[in-house]
């Protein structure tokens, strides 16, 4: 039997211009699989210490060395941007080129690649098949009769893409930029940047912060009509009168200031978020009945609007529902790599999210029982703790190896998320809990299995929502994280569990380890240095206890 090569996938695309924010290339990554295994994975901003780096050009060669793949006999796959498919690595020692092709392909194409002092294969894929076979690390080879969609702000040649997977092969269905209008209302809409009080140095921040808090309003039929009539007042960066002046002769609403306790700006976020949802959903069922698939493959940055995928989960259109953790061009590297290893037939095996392993040993740790207790007694007093064990999660969302954690209380939630992450009021923070305790609040029989990443919301019922107030949204609702057994994550699930059953604590406040402004924490040396910036006194490093 022939051994196949390894994979390694990059997604290092430079900019268009060079300056201290990405722009339209944010999220650089490296993935390295073998036989369908993940081996080595990065997120450039866990080693850089930069929000989104997208400067992987600068350290590339750096980390090809000490991962020692310079000799590596490998096959190389570069995903491409907008704004091209070439690359070049600042010492010079690492360039690829690729054709350019103005129609969007359903493999991977062959560039020239030069690797330090020899050539290698070096393949390009386009943005779409990358976002797409994101998923594969998680959920291992496509199900039989599979609708594949890509949803973000912008890929190669669209914003939108669907493939069908039968019989083994990918079969293009579309792709274009028709529901651009969706996505530039959450990353290049001047009232939405007004509205939350961003620049465009945060433009890839706007869409979570917008998600947050569009909860706190309520969808208006009149609002759309009058948004969509003065085409969503997406040009008004420098004349905010204009929507001042519409919003007192159309509605009677006096505004001088965009201020995020007024009741009227509430619902015209809702109201966004509502068409969002809607259109989303509508051209998905198009889909759907188009091509009669049972299952979904969703992502792209799109797929981390949880609003939405609850709607989709809801909808009931297919039997199974996949997204990854790292929906959005995180996982391009790992979609790229993944793509690789399917296309030399390696079946791809199933991974957890952690997959953040940068000079970290090991995924597995020792822990003692009164180690567990000793965290337990801490939360049940009301100490907010920061964790970092093992590998760091894959993707923006922290899911127990790299958070923050607490009593679901509004003090304690106040205190982690608005006085010691530094975070906009209006901001929600998750709950983690077991299955057993997700079934407790919602009062649902089945918790939808997507749950264990933080991707959908759930409405709380309402006779326990004061039970835990603190992760209960304006709305009523709560991003629960499920941990649905002990091989998910054994620590968190042995800290769960005896909190249920010593303390009554049957959820927790889960957010993310990292200060304002900072990417999630990555190594032991970060986790340190961050607990005592944001003034946390105690970390839990590999499952032992430690004063910052």
């Amino acid at each position: 039997m022939e051994i196949q090569k390894p994979t390694l996938g990059i997604y290092a695309i430079q900019d268009r211009i060079d300056t201290v924010y990405p722009q339209l290339s944010h999220d650089h990554s490296i993935a390295f699989m073998e036989n369908g295994e993940v081996n080595h994975f990065l997120q450039l901003e866990r080693l850089s210490r930069i929000k989104r780096d997208n400067k992987l050009h600068v350290y590339l060669t750096d980390i090809i060395r000490k991962l020692k793949l310079v000799e590596r006999d490998m096959d190389v796959v570069f995903v491409d941007n907008l704004v091209g498919r070439a690359f070049i690595s600042t010492s010079g020692q690492i360039r690829f080129e690729a054709p350019l092709n103005k129609r969007l392909t359903k493999n991977w194409e062959e560039g020239k690649l030069w690797w330090f002092d020899h050539e290698l294969n070096g393949f390009v894929l386009n943005h779409e098949l990358a976002h797409v076979f994101s998923c594969l690390p998680f959920f291992g080879t496509f199900e039989e009769n599979s609708l594949l969609i890509h949803f973000d702000g912008g890929a190669s040649l669209s914003n939108f893409s669907a493939w069908m997977y039968r019989m083994d092969k990918i079969i293009p269905v579309e792709h274009h930029w028709e529901l651009k209008h969706l996505t530039s209302l959450y990353n290049a809409n001047a009232l939405t940047f007004g509205i939350i009080g961003a620049n465009i140095r945060d433009q890839n921040s706007v869409p979570g912060k917008l998600m947050g808090y569009t909860a706190l309003g309520n969808y208006n039929e009149d609002i759309e009509f009058w948004l969509r009539q003065n085409k969503w007042f997406e040009d008004i960066w420098d004349k905010r009168s204009v929507f001042f002046e519409a919003s007192k002769s159309d509605f009677n609403i006096e505004l001088k200031s965009l201020d995020q306790h007024n009741t009227f700006l509430q619902d015209v976020a809702a109201t966004i978020q509502e068409i969002f949802m809607r259109e989303t959903l509508l051209k998905i069922d198009d889909l759907n009945s188009l091509s009669n698939c049972k299952n979904l493959y969703y992502t792209g940055g799109c797929a981390l609007n949880i609003r939405t995928n609850s709607a989709i989960v809801e909808s009931g259109l297919f039997d199974n529902i996949y997204i990854p953790p790292c929906a959005g061009d995180s996982g391009l590297a790992l979609g790229a790599a993944a793509f690789g290893e399917w296309m030399k037939g390696n079946k791809i095996k199933k991974h957890t999210p952690f997959l953040n392993n940068w000079d970290i040993e090991s995924n597995h740790f020792d822990y003692s029982s009164d180690d567990v207790a000793q965290a337990a007694q801490l939360l049940a007093e009301g100490e907010v703790i920061a964790v970092c064990n093992g590998y760091a999660e894959a993707g923006p969302r922290a899911l127990g190896n790299r958070s923050l954690l607490a009593l679901p209380t509004n003090a304690l939630a106040k205190k982690a998320s608005v006085e010691l992450k530094q975070r906009e009021w209006y901001r929600p923070v998750a709950p983690v809990m077991l299955e057993k305790n997700a079934r407790y609040y919602t009062g649902l029989e089945n918790i939808h299995p997507m749950s264990e990443f933080m991707l959908l919301d759930f409405q709380i019922s309402e006779e326990k929502q004061n039970e835990i107030p603190g992760v209960v949204h304006a709305n009523g609702t709560a991003r629960i994280q499920t941990i649905f057994s002990k091989d998910k994550n054994p620590w968190l699930f042995d800290l769960l569990t005896l909190l249920n059953d010593q303390y009554n604590v049957k959820a927790l406040i889960n957010t993310s380890f990292n200060g304002k402004g900072e990417p999630i924490i990555h190594s032991y040396n970060d986790a340190f240095i961050s607990a005592k910036k944001m003034g946390i006194a105690y970390v839990i490093i590999n499952g032992k206890i430690t004063k910052a």
